[in-house]
């Protein structure tokens, strides 16, 4: 397992943008395939994003498609998390999460190795 750091949470209003970073305590993020994940209020933590070891595939769930934007820069061992046109929806903590490995994963058993989440709140 590695640890993972999250910030770049916040509140917003309705329609605007953040961007969260994740910093990987790993000497390389190399081989580490990441992902995103929130958990609103009373409700079960579900996937959000996922990034290949080397970026060249992204994932999203639905409710993200078109808004979100998952990048990474190995130099920096920095996965992030671009949301634009935010909803009241959004509101949640926001996870994000490494294993090792090549493929893309999706569900949270697929990681193994999780930050502390940052909150992030839309308001209407």
């Amino acid at each position: 397992q590695v640890q993972l750091v999250e910030s770049g949470g916040g509140l917003v209003q309705s329609g605007g943008s953040l961007r969260l970073s994740c910093v990987h305590s790993a000497r390389t993020l190399s081989r580490y395939r990441m992902g995103w994940f929130r958990q609103a209020p009373d409700k079960e933590r579900e996937f959000v994003a996922a990034i290949t070891w080397n970026g060249g595939r992204t994932v999203y769930a639905d409710s993200g498609k078109a808004r979100f934007i998952i990048s990474r820069d190995i130099a920096k061992n920095t996965v992030y998390l671009q949301m634009n046109s935010l909803k009241p929806e959004d509101t949640a903590i926001y996870y994000c999460a490494a294993a090792w490995g090549f493929s893309l994963a999706t569900t949270s058993t697929d990681f193994d190795s999780w930050g502390q989440g940052t909150q992030v709140t839309v308001s209407s």
